[in-house]
C-alpha cells in the first residue's frame, strides 16, 4: 500500500539531536508514514542511533540538496516532507499535516520557533514565520512538503550548496500558494547562540540578498559556513 507520507531527513553527525526528532515522528510512523534518513557522511554514530527506527537508511555524499533528492528517488509516499535533524514536531504540528494533507495542496511549510530561551529568539521566530507567510517562501528549517510527482515533475532541489530551498520554493510558488501551518515547528537555535543572535540575522539577511541579486551560492555558501560576510 502507497504510503501518504514520505518524511524525508537528511543529516551529517547528528547523534545528539536526532534521536528526539525520531520519538517525536514514532507515531507518525506507526499509522503507515515512511521514514528515510540520508546521512552525508556521519562519523559520530548517527546512522547506528537510527537502526531500527526508520524505514530506510541511505548514505551519499554531503550536500543537502544532494541528500534529500536522493531520499526522494527512493519514497513511496504521495507526499515529501523534508525534515532537518535538529528539528522537535509536537502533536499538535503533526495533527496540523494530516489533516492538510486530507485537502490535497500542492504544497505548504509550518511556522517555526527557536528552541532557545529569551524574548530575543522568540521574536526572530515569530519573524521568520510572518515573513514566510506575506512572502510565500519558506526556510529548509520550516519542514516544507510537497506532493512528489510535482517535486519530481520539477526536477527535485537544485545542486546548490546553500538556498536550494527558497530556490525550490520559488518554483512551486509560480504554481501555488503554500498551505502555512501554524502550530510551529521548533528548530534549534544553536547557530545563533555560537555565533551571536543578531550578528546572525544580519548575516542571514544580507546573504539572501546578496542571492537574489545574484551571487554565486557556492561563494555564499562559504561565508555561512564560516558565520561571516568576510
Amino acid at each position: 500500500m502507497t504510503p501518504l507520507l514520505s518524511v524525508v531527513i537528511p543529516v551529517r553527525n547528528e547523534a545528539q539531536a536526532l534521536p528526539g526528532l525520531l520519538d517525536d515522528l514514532a507515531d507518525l510512523r506507526a499509522t503507515g508514514a515512511e521514514l528515510i534518513l540520508v546521512d552525508g557522511g556521519s562519523s559520530d554514530g548517527t546512522c547506528e542511533l537510527a537502526l531500527g527506527r526508520v524505514d530506510q537508511l541511505l548514505r551519499t555524499a554531503p550536500g543537502r540538496a544532494l541528500q534529500m533528492n536522493a531520499g526522494a528517488a527512493v519514497a513511496r509516499g504521495e507526499y515529501l516532507w523534508f525534515v532537518h535533524a535538529d528539528t522537535r514536531v509536537s502533536v499538535e504540528s503533526l495533527e496540523s499535516l494530516q489533516g492538510a494533507l486530507k485537502e490535497r495542496p500542492l504544497w505548504g511549510r509550518f511556522d517555526v520557533r527557536l528552541s532557545g530561551p529569551g524574548l530575543a529568539l522568540q521574536v526572530i521566530g515569530a519573524m521568520i514565520s510572518l515573513r514566510s507567510r506575506l512572502s510565500g517562501i519558506a526556510s529548509g528549517d520550516q519542514g516544507i512538503f510537497v506532493a512528489r510527482q510535482h517535486f519530481e515533475a520539477m526536477g527535485g532541489y537544485a545542486q546548490m550548496p546553500l538556498m536550494e530551498d527558497l530556490q525550490l520554493c520559488r518554483r512551486l510558488k509560480a504554481l501555488a500558494r503554500p498551505r502555512c501551518l501554524r502550530p510551529p515547528l521548533s528548530t534549534s537555535s544553536r547557530r545563533w547562540e555560537q555565533h551571536g543572535i543578531w550578528r546572525t540575522v544580519v548575516l542571514m539577511w544580507c546573504l539572501r540578498l546578496a542571492y537574489y541579486c545574484g551571487a554565486s551560492p557556492e561563494k555564499l555558501a562559504r561565508q555561512y559556513r564560516r558565520g561571516s560576510l568576510l
